[in-house]
């Protein structure tokens, strides 16, 4: 019986689950990769120490048009099916805060070389510097691939893993929205996500480099419409750190829609407002002899007082802290709960994690990842309108609708 000829777009972690999956159900099966090498973003994840998954994986972690089409994938190869997954490749794993998932060997380049070893195995062909230009329909269930050195390969099923256009120097130029596109595919306006946000303001380069835990939030119009808590850490162009990636989306999102957001940021996050008042009140009593600048110190940062103090009106910076008035300590107390930056954008494609937006959910198939537009092709990981929380959510998305549309391609 003639095996059928499944060819993936993309050796990235969606590309090579796709291509395990198919080639488990007998596929002959190759996959073009652009770069040298396959799996290149895999290599970068988790700090170089590839956080692969989260054991608190839900919808609720995702985001795009239309979130619950990640269901159907995460039912059929969840958390615990990669886990299982990974082990069995010998990939042993630890579970660290907020439910992270990492290999025991805290080394990204043991889950490629495991992922690398299976497709050896199983003799999955993987043509690198292969960059596919077209795809022409020949007819039904019939493909042919133009690669750009001017040489073309056919297929019986066309899954295309490109990414998206985060993080370019891992080949990712946006390349498979084109070829989406002219199979008669909508793309869903892509931005980056998980990114530094840029911030108005002339002192950045005077506090670059403190950090300290606080709570980001997102304001449009006054009302928040997202947070976050952890380390939040002050950069020349604004602001980076956790809880910036989590909530940077929505900023993204409101500023591609032509809106105004704005940053709140909470430095002393875990009084109420009354209770800093006292507190501020009572340490500028104590500092009685103190300059209102020195008074601070051992409060907060100390780069960033004579910001945070300018920022609250106060000019005289080395005056006695007994000529504070009690409208300037409010001031100083308001800024600790509650200091605010205009959002001038974010940072761009190389410093993004995963890109927001995508291929149109309406037009894929969620049980299969196959396309409702052309029979034959496949989508799966971040080429999709669906993007996941820091965490290890992304790499998760990448591994159950790879291996959906691998299993499926492959049938």
């Amino acid at each position: 019986m003639k095996r059928i000829r499944v060819i993936i777009i993309g050796g990235g972690a969606s590309g090579m689950m796709a291509a395990i999956a198919a080639s488990r159900q007998g596929a002959d099966v190759t996959i073009l990769e652009r770069n040298p090498r396959v799996g290149k973003k895999i290599l970068a994840t988790g700090n170089g120490r590839c956080n692969f998954t989260n054991i608190n994986t839900d919808v609720s972690c995702y985001n795009g048009n239309n979130p619950k089409f990640v269901y159907s994938a995460l039912a059929q190869f969840d958390v615990y099916r990669t886990i299982d997954f990974f082990e069995e490749l010998g990939i042993a794993h630890k579970v660290e805060d907020m439910g992270k998932v990492f290999p025991m060997s805290d080394q990204a380049s043991s889950v490629l070389d495991v992922l690398r070893y299976e497709l050896d195995k199983r003799k999955v062909k993987v043509l690198c510097n292969a960059y596919v230009k077209n795809i022409l329909v020949k007819g039904n269930y019939n493909f042919e691939l133009k690669l750009e050195d001017g040489s073309s390969i056919q297929g019986d099923r066309i899954i295309i893993a490109t990414g998206g256009k985060a993080m370019p120097s891992s080949g990712s130029d946006g390349n498979g929205y084109d070829l989406a596109r002219k199979l008669g595919h909508s793309i869903v306006d892509i931005f980056p996500g998980l990114v530094q946000i840029m911030l108005e303001g002339s002192f950045f380069k005077q506090i670059q480099g403190v950090k300290f835990v606080g709570t980001a939030e997102i304001l449009l119009n006054n009302r928040s419409v997202t947070k976050d808590r952890g380390d939040i850490l002050f950069a020349n162009y604004g602001v980076s750190g956790p809880p910036i990636l989590q909530i940077s989306r929505k900023a993204g999102e409101l500023l591609l829609k032509g809106q105004n957001p704005v940053l709140k940021v909470t430095i002393l996050d875990t009084m109420s407002s009354h209770e800093i008042n006292n507190l501020i009140e009572q340490r500028f009593k104590k500092a009685a002899g103190k300059t209102i600048e020195f008074s601070l110190v051992g409060l907060i940062n100390k780069r960033l007082i004579p910001v945070l103090l300018k920022e609250a009106g106060i000019k005289n910076l080395k005056a006695p802290v007994q000529t504070l008035s009690k409208e300037q300590q409010r001031s100083i107390a308001s800024i600790l709960t509650d200091w605010r930056f205009r959002i001038r954008g974010t940072r761009g494609w190389s410093s993004a994690q995963v890109t927001a937006g995508g291929v149109n959910t309406t037009e894929i198939d969620p049980n299969t990842m196959e396309s409702k537009i052309t029979k034959g092709v496949y989508f799966a990981g971040e080429i999709i309108d669906i993007d996941g929380q820091c965490g290890g959510f992304n790499l998760q998305w990448a591994w159950s609708s790879g291996y959906v549309a691998g299993y499926n391609a492959g049938l």
